[in-house]
């Protein structure tokens, strides 16, 4: 019913449900295909069989035209209700059927459809290193087909030219990667919050003819600890027609128990230099502002019993501990203390966690902020790697202690006993007062080179002509070896 329908017939139909109304005619088709088989409430299925019947009402009405009518074949959907497919397909045949008397039973109550009841909708999270450009299909509850433990189910669908168009014409990330993507998200069927992407066991999906690889587990060093894996939204693109050719996807999982929804989404895929830049235009915070937080973090507490006269700020990146070029944090945070924003979205580009390094709490990208006072700071104080901010929003430097340096003279280890009066004995053999001088230690001397001594004394010893009495040490008298 819906593929005869005219453009004005399409326009009435969306704007009936609120969708968008513009557009050329397969879109409008679209998106009436995918209101029948996501909202075919009683209502939408009385507003298509009103347009129908009144098209064909008009027509038959003309002057020199027969009475009698049949409607047009047209492409059969099946929607979530039918349960030989867990996800919303639609099919290519065009059976016969008679969709008044359908549609008409179904109104009246006598049809074998349930009425469909309003549910919340299941809703992923945004991932800042995607931006989704359109929603292919909303996510979709996973619905087991029998007992099995092993399911598969299946998707049908077609990019528009607009989106092929896309695809093509966007630049490479690296080789055989376009950054306008097909993305297949796999979550939780949870409607109370917005849900991280999470794969189902024993997942395999599969694009037309091909097996789509799925990101691996990450291999745990604690022992105990099971492996996990990154739940990142899976590229299908390489492997679909980019034409008006329709694309089927295979989804197998494992029926454990836990309930799953998946969703196809075209997405332009960012970099963290991107990330980056977006984030020095928008997310810098001005120092004046930054000043008046360190005063209310210095501000005197009448109820406390210790005054804070300042707090210590590093200049180094608690990640990578090198000095901070672009120090960040989110506004979510406690502290002062910031991290580089170059390494932390790097890092989440690979793995994303989005935590605080400092305080170990969530540190989403839509929370981070540049501080724009410690910037400044890091222009104008280069010979030290810590700062102190004093209760007036002011700062000074800390510079780090200089190690004392070793004395030139040698160190002596005394073996005798010193005088009376406390006085430590020269080691030149003339003690003061007269006195007789102690034997030392010399701690400089390296025992390496006396072995070296002693091992050139027995070759000389060797090449003499007669035994010679081995020499037992080649310290000097009076002195001790310190090893």
């Amino acid at each position: 019913m819906v593929m005869s329908f005219r453009v004005s017939d399409l326009q009435m139909l969306l704007g009936f449900v609120g969708r968008s109304k513009s557009g050329l005619k397969h879109e409008l088709v679209t998106r009436a295909l995918q209101l029948v088989q996501f909202d075919c409430s009683p209502e939408v299925f009385k507003k298509i069989k009103e347009l129908y019947e009144t098209r064909y009402a008009k027509k038959n009405s003309e002057p020199g035209q027969p009475q009698q009518h049949r409607p047009p074949e047209a492409l059969s959907i099946h929607s979530s209700y039918d349960r030989g497919s867990t996800v919303a397909r639609t099919s290519l045949s065009t059976p016969n059927i008679d969709y008044p008397a359908l549609y008409g039973k179904y109104l009246n109550g006598l049809g074998r459809l349930p009425p469909k009841v309003v549910k919340p909708e299941v809703r992923l999270v945004k991932l800042p290193f995607y931006t989704t450009l359109d929603e292919l299909l909303k996510p979709t509850e996973l619905v087991p087909q029998n007992n099995e433990k092993l399911q598969e189910s299946p998707c049908i669908f077609a990019l528009t030219p607009r989106q092929v168009e896309l695809i093509r014409n966007s630049r490479e990330l690296q080789a055989g990667v376009k950054s306008v993507q097909v993305v297949l998200r796999i979550c939780y069927t949870d409607t109370s919050s917005p849900q991280e992407d999470q794969y189902p066991p024993n997942i395999a999906v599969k694009v037309n003819h091909s097996y789509c690889s799925v990101p691996g587990y990450y291999p745990s060093n604690k022992p105990g600890v099971e492996p996990k894996r990154p739940c990142r939204p899976i590229n299908l693109t390489h492997l679909m027609y980019l034409s008006a050719a329709t694309n089927r996807i295979t989804v197998t999982w494992g029926n454990y128990g836990k309930s799953y929804s998946v969703g196809l989404y075209l997405v332009r895929q960012m970099t963290s230099a991107e990330l980056l830049q977006r984030l020095k235009t928008i997310g810098i915070k001005h120092p004046e502002l930054c000043k008046a937080l360190v005063k209310e973090k210095l501000r005197l507490d009448p109820d406390s019993e210790i005054a804070t006269t300042g707090v210590r700020v590093s200049l180094i990146c608690p990640l990578v501990k090198m000095r901070l070029s672009v120090p960040c944090r989110a506004e979510t945070c406690a502290h002062l203390q910031c991290f580089d924003a170059v390494f932390y979205l790097q890092m989440n580009e690979k793995k994303p966690t989005w935590m605080c390094p400092v305080c170990d709490k969530p540190a989403p990208y839509d929370q981070l902020i540049i501080d724009g006072l410690l910037s400044k700071i890091l222009t104008e104080c280069e010979d030290a790697d810590e700062i102190e901010y004093l209760v007036d929003g002011s700062w000074c430097p800390i510079k780090a202690e200089k190690e004392r340096s070793c004395s030139p003279q040698c160190p002596i280890l005394v073996l005798g006993s010193s005088d009376v009066n406390g006085l430590l004995p020269t080691p030149n053999g003339n003690g003061e007062n007269g006195k007789v001088t102690a034997d030392v230690v010399d701690l400089t001397l390296d025992s390496s080179s006396s072995e070296e001594e002693e091992e050139e004394d027995e070759e000389d010893d060797d090449d003499d002509d007669g035994p010679q009495p081995k020499r037992r040490c080649s310290y000097e008298k009076g002195l001790v070896s310190a090893c």
